[in-house]
């Protein structure tokens, strides 16, 4: 409760979501307030107004550039999925020369961001004039085009892989976004030419669509992923472990820690910010890091929300739902599935 706030000066800000396809405070059509500093007393009666302003912009992707493109496609799966008009998103970076050579065809790097990254970032990465671009084209650097996915959906980050909550966002890519990047942009049709890469988030992305799809992609690059193991997801065995909160020896696990060692947040202090957050109060549906996570490698519930892996209070793992991740513990799929 708002009473249980000590009382002192707070910066104020209200955000109301009305985007119900993009998790993120920045979607278009959300309404947000101006941020206010206010002095808040608990003990003291009044109500504190906060106004809501004009929407924000109703597209969310940068103006093309000489060699940025961005890319919004309609995904007939996904529309299904969610019964309402539902559409991917990319960047492209062309190399330097595209224009000047329209027969000749390219391989393509698939690049995800970390958790959120949204594809319009690549505007800035490699603006005029930034080293970047001038890395990119300089006379040694390998022709290839660089597809930047973006991740955001109506649960959070969709992790681009097909879920029972999310939907299918892995056959999005491969059925429908894919092909349309490889008729507009003269990507090389093949497996062979088709690379995956990516950093935290990216990187278990990255990994999965090469896991999932061993056939459509013929590398990949990840660094520092997700959990790749759900016998040590962060510091915890999901198959095992009877608290997400607390370990065997009755201490809270560490999410976050210092160079030094020291705590600075744990898996309690996550889920619960996660949970005030939360559509419904609910973490599953905060469109954060843990509630993503368990929106996209757990079972979609009877009422057709994302079924919580754990009591958010207590951290209790609920026995029913350990084993329904397997599906996307990437150990336990290459040990399985290896052929």
């Amino acid at each position: 409760s708002l009473r249980d706030l000590p009382a002192g000066a707070y910066q104020v800000q209200a955000y109301w979501r009305c985007n119900p396809d993009l998790l993120v405070l920045d979607a278009p059509g959300n309404l947000q307030s101006a941020v206010q500093r206010v002095t808040w007393n608990p003990q003291a009666e009044g109500a504190l107004t906060l106004q809501l302003q004009e929407p924000i912009s109703q597209e969310d992707l940068p103006k093309d550039t000489q060699q940025v493109r961005f890319v919004k496609v309609r995904s007939a799966r996904l529309s299904a999925f969610w019964g309402r008009d539902m559409y991917v998103r990319a960047a492209v970076l062309l190399p330097q020369g595209f224009e000047a050579e329209p027969t000749r065809t390219y391989p393509t790097l698939f690049e995800i961001g970390g958790y959120g990254s949204r594809c319009r970032g690549l505007a800035r990465r490699y603006a005029d004039g930034s080293r970047a671009l001038r890395d990119w084209n300089a006379a040694d650097m390998p022709r290839f085009v660089l597809v930047h996915l973006d991740g955001a959906g109506p649960l959070g980050d969709p992790y681009q892989v097909d879920s029972a909550n999310h939907g299918p966002w892995g056959a999005a890519l491969v059925e429908e976004l894919i092909p349309h990047l490889e008729r507009t942009y003269r990507l090389r049709a093949s497996g062979q030419a088709r690379f995956t890469t990516g950093h935290s988030t990216g990187g278990w992305v990255s990994l999965a669509l090469q896991v999932h799809y061993p056939g459509v992609f013929n590398g990949c690059w990840s660094f520092a992923p997700d959990g790749v193991d759900f016998r040590h997801f962060q510091l915890m065995d999901v198959y095992k472990d009877a608290n997400a909160y607390v370990n065997a020896a009755g201490f809270e696990r560490p999410s976050m820690r210092t160079l030094d060692g020291d705590v600075a947040f744990t898996v309690r202090h996550e889920c619960q910010l996660e949970n005030v957050l939360g559509v419904g109060n609910s973490w599953a549906l905060s469109g954060g890091q843990w509630g993503a996570w368990n929106a996209t490698y757990g079972p979609r519930g009877a009422d057709g929300l994302p079924s919580a892996l754990w009591d958010p209070r207590t951290g209790v793992i609920y026995d029913e739902l350990r084993t329904a991740w397997r599906t996307h513990d990437l150990r336990h799929q290459l040990q399985t599935n290896w052929k």
